[in-house]
């Protein structure tokens, strides 16, 4: 489990986290973040046809581009809960919002757990007393914790970015061990910045930054109902607003891509039942579609999740992703390697798989290939499949 020794928090925002039993007794299982002034706040959503009730809320809400609080529970997705679903949601932000007398409209509601299960509102409502009445304390890490499920240890990253005289501070927190391949966000992921950015600019730099980080992890290739991610910039730095031609608009980018890229690390490294980290890289590919493309193929393929689990740098089942991915490719052309030893040259073995599966016993192995019929490259995180996933999975309800 990673060590969390003083993690940067913005300024102008308050936590609180308590015990709800939404699941079952014995931890703290919902959240609050709050801004102490109306923020921008800019959001990535699932794809999945099916959506969570607190993903259809807060697709709603972020309409306005404005946001002041976001509730969190885990044990619970609210998910396939139909109407009811959407009024228990609905009833959680207006009671936040009635407390910090704020807009409805203003306030975020998201959920992970279980899907198909009614919120227990009974033991919900009478614990947000205690919450808003707490928001301020806890800390952003309290909030990552409150928020896991099948995680095995909190996640959280920050970066600080000079903007003229001033420091500003970008924090994020995010959830996710499995049903992680999500096509527009993570399972859950709250960003938050002290820095004013104008709202349209937030949202396209979080797109982008999500497609370059979240968008490339896979763990299972499950994509959940619930998938959020949220950036809230409250402004409190006092700086201009940054806009898409602003100075400081690259130094923005580059800490948020940091943030994000080290939580899906992150998320990947925790992979439900995971050992080993691993980074598929596919270069030499005609476009970055079709690398995007050829690595999914291969880091989804639960015949090269195992092999790398048993140490076995058996590259024909890389080779035999790549034939059914659909990428346009020379099967002579391919170069293999495992954490810089080539196994494949020009499509045949290079009689290298000894020092492969050597290579193999580090915590984080790097797949490279070469398609040798272009300029583009790109990056995928996945880890490896164990029988740990299977037992966690087969029991996620008891």
């Amino acid at each position: 489990m990673p060590e969390y020794k003083s993690s940067l928090t913005p300024e102008g925002y308050l936590f609180s986290v308590a015990e709800a039993a939404v699941k079952k007794p014995g931890r703290k299982d919902i959240a609050l973040i709050v801004s102490e002034v109306d923020a921008a706040i800019a959001g990535t959503f699932t794809t999945n046809a099916v959506k969570a009730a607190p993903v259809k809320l807060c697709m709603r809400n972020i309409r306005s581009g404005r946001g002041r609080t976001i509730f969190v529970n885990s044990g619970n997705a609210n998910a396939c809960t139909g109407a009811r679903g959407l009024k228990d949601a609905s009833e959680i932000a207006s009671n936040i919002s009635r407390h910090f007398r704020v807009k409805p409209s203003l306030s975020y509601v998201c959920s992970t757990g279980v899907i198909g299960v009614p919120l227990p509102m009974d033991r919900i409502i009478p614990t947000l007393g205690i919450l808003l009445d707490n928001a301020s304390d806890y800390s952003f890490l309290d909030v990552a914790k409150a928020i896991m499920t099948t995680d095995t240890f909190p996640k959280i990253a920050s970066q600080e970015i000079k903007i003229g005289n001033k420091t500003g501070v970008i924090a994020g927190i995010c959830k996710g061990a499995g049903m992680i391949e999500p096509h527009m966000a993570t399972m859950l992921c709250f960003i938050i910045t002290d820095i004013a950015v104008e709202q349209k600019t937030l949202q396209a730099l979080l797109k982008d930054s999500v497609k370059r980080s979240f968008n490339r992890i896979t763990i299972d290739g499950d994509m959940s109902t619930n998938d959020t991610v949220l950036l809230m910039a409250n402004g409190i730095l006092g700086n201009r607003p940054i806009t898409a031609d602003s100075k400081y608009t690259g130094a923005f980018k580059s800490a948020l891509d940091k943030v994000t890229y080290e939580l899906a690390r992150l998320v990947v490294r925790d992979g439900e039942g995971a050992t080993k980290l691993i980074e598929v890289v596919v270069k030499g590919a005609r476009n970055e579609t079709l690398a995007e493309k050829a690595a999914f193929a291969v880091a989804n393929s639960n015949l090269m999740k195992t092999a790398i689990y048993g140490n076995d740098a058996n590259w024909g089942r890389i080779m035999c992703a790549l034939g059914y991915s659909g990428v346009p490719l020379l099967e002579e052309k391919i170069d293999i390697f495992f954490n810089g030893t080539q196994v494949v040259k020009g499509g045949l073995s290079n009689n290298k798989d000894k020092q492969a599966t050597e290579a193999l016993t580090s915590k984080e192995i790097t797949i490279t290939i070469d398609l040798h019929s272009g300029k583009s490259s790109v990056s995928v995180l996945t880890c490896d499949f164990t029988e740990e996933y299977v037992r966690i999975n087969a029991e996620y309800r008891t």
